[in-house]
């Protein structure tokens, strides 16, 4: 089977961010987001801390009872109490008395400071306290840290183990997050054989499987690896079936070029429509876009540098944008380590590794593992371009 009209990439990309698929959010309990992405602002339900309460250990005072104290003429305070963190308050001093205070205790009514127990002599029931103290004296005030009402999160973060501290200190037990997208893998090729299992004269360990899954897991989508289809019709129609009934998307490695073996073309035009077969990059042209039931299917070219290459261009900003995380895009500047040729009239993307303030590029063909595993990212070479100089600074996307 020919190729359809190959097309930009700009038109690729264009398709499938027409397609029928919106973010969706849900609420998970706390322990269960870390790495998932905010739905919606968070705010503060409470103050932080609560409620007043001591710096230090020592005595709750009113301040202005101590105003009078000196070395020579300390001020006596008689001690009605103690309270310790967690404690409920059942004692309120009157004018010249004192409680003594754990770290962390709230602070009793009428009292406004502490004095640490280090600066005060205690004798019996009394303390003699020999220098003022002032309002908010190692005293933590309700709010201090976190006001009720205080914007904490913005949506689209993704959440740490900072975030969700955060969130615990307030109290959040239920966190709006942005549902991951259920993905399913596809391997194609009757050649292609699971990791584990024997291989015999003229197979090949399956790396587009484990690659993609891994790929969209680490992008933050749920992913579902069905398994390798055959170089027959039902056998890849089985599992395309399969993943429409499980999963938001469909995604294929192997099977999408113009042979005559390469069935994927077919069997998305029969369940649904192709809206793309084909687009001019170099590598991976050999690229189908369909969309099933309201469900994209996109089957990527077979070679390991080139799926990974159209995942990162065409899947990941995808997955990206149904899960909040459009703008985490990574990119840098470098130098080309040395001069690369390219072919005119086809726009390429040439994998490269970082080394230093240079971008290395690796030319051992889309086909060869290494291509992708040596190699950090990638560079666009334009259409109307033949040569980049060594030197010339150049814009690396990163895989992952």
């Amino acid at each position: 089977m020919a190729f359809l009209k190959v097309v930009p990439l700009e038109k690729a990309l264009e398709t499938i961010n027409s397609f029928p698929l919106e973010p969706k959010v849900e609420k998970v309990p706390l322990g269960e987001t870390l790495g998932r992405v905010l739905a919606e602002d968070i705010v503060s339900p409470i103050d932080v801390p609560p409620f007043d309460r001591a710096t230090v250990d020592g005595y709750a005072v009113r301040a202005e009872d101590t105003f009078m104290a000196s070395e020579s003429d300390p001020v006596r305070l008689k001690v009605i109490g103690e309270v310790h963190a967690g404690d409920s308050l059942d004692v309120k001093p009157e004018k010249d008395e004192a409680v003594y205070i754990s770290t962390g205790a709230p602070l009793p009514e009428g009292t406004d400071a502490v004095i640490q127990f280090e600066d005060v002599e205690r004798r019996g029931d009394e303390i003699l306290v020999f220098k003022p103290a002032y309002p908010a004296m190692d005293v933590m005030k309700a709010g201090v840290d976190i006001p009720k009402g205080k914007l904490l999160l913005r949506k689209g973060t993704r959440l740490s183990f900072k975030e969700t501290a955060l969130l615990s200190a307030v109290g959040i037990l239920e966190v709006p997050v942005f549902r991951r997208p259920r993905v399913a893998v596809i391997s194609t090729g009757s050649e292609v054989v699971l990791p584990g299992r024997e291989l015999a004269p003229g197979k090949i360990y399956d790396i587009n499987g484990r690659a993609v899954t891994d790929a969209v897991r680490e992008l933050g989508g749920e992913a579902v690896f069905l398994g390798v289809a055959r170089d027959d019709r039902k056998s890849l129609k089985t599992l395309i079936e399969k993943g429409l009934e499980r999963c938001d998307i469909v995604i294929l490695s192997g099977g999408a070029s113009g042979g005559v073996r390469d069935l994927t073309n077919s069997i998305v035009e029969e369940l649904g429509e192709v809206k793309i077969h084909g687009i001019a990059i170099q590598p991976g042209k050999p690229t189908v876009i369909g969309l099933i039931d309201g469900k994209p299917v996109l089957g990527l070219p077979g070679y390991p540098t080139s799926c990974l290459t159209n995942f990162t261009l065409l899947v990941a900003p995808l997955l990206r944008k149904l899960i909040g995380r459009e703008s985490e895009v990574r990119k840098v500047r470098k130098r080309l380590a040395h001069k690369v040729f390219s072919v005119k009239g086809r726009r390429q993307f040439l994998p490269v590794r970082i080394e230093g303030d240079n971008a290395v590029p690796i030319l051992k063909g889309s086909g060869a593992v290494t291509s992708f595993v040596d190699a950090d990212g990638f560079i666009e070479v334009p259409e109307n371009v033949e040569i980049l100089e060594a030197g010339e600074e150049v814009e690396v996307t990163f895989f992952g």
